[in-house]
């Protein structure tokens, strides 16, 4: 079974390319083909226990009109120094 190299991403393409080099065209379709089977699979929904706080504290606002995060939005980090315990928010120029 040959791989249609025009349907890959670029990405995978490249991949395929330098496998082809190293190994040869017949294993290193079959391992392409292998490792694709294995990449396709749905990702596993990975849930960040700080960003759902972050949206469950700001979801009482979602109906305010007077507040506005901007098209880039904002950087919440901790703030630095001897006996900071509070956060510092900072807009993304």
């Amino acid at each position: 079974m040959t791989i249609n190299h025009s349907t890959l991403p670029k990405g995978r393409a490249s991949k395929l390319n330098a496998l082809c080099r190293s190994v040869g065209d017949g294993i290193a379709e079959s391992a392409f083909t292998k490792w694709l089977s294995l990449q396709s699979k749905a990702p596993k929904g990975v849930c960040d226990p700080v960003s759902d706080a972050l949206v469950t504290a700001l979801s009482n606002l979602s109906d305010d009109k007077s507040f506005r995060l901007g098209s880039k939005g904002y950087v919440v980090r901790r703030a630095k120094g001897k006996g900071a315990s509070e956060f510092v928010a900072q807009k993304v120029a």
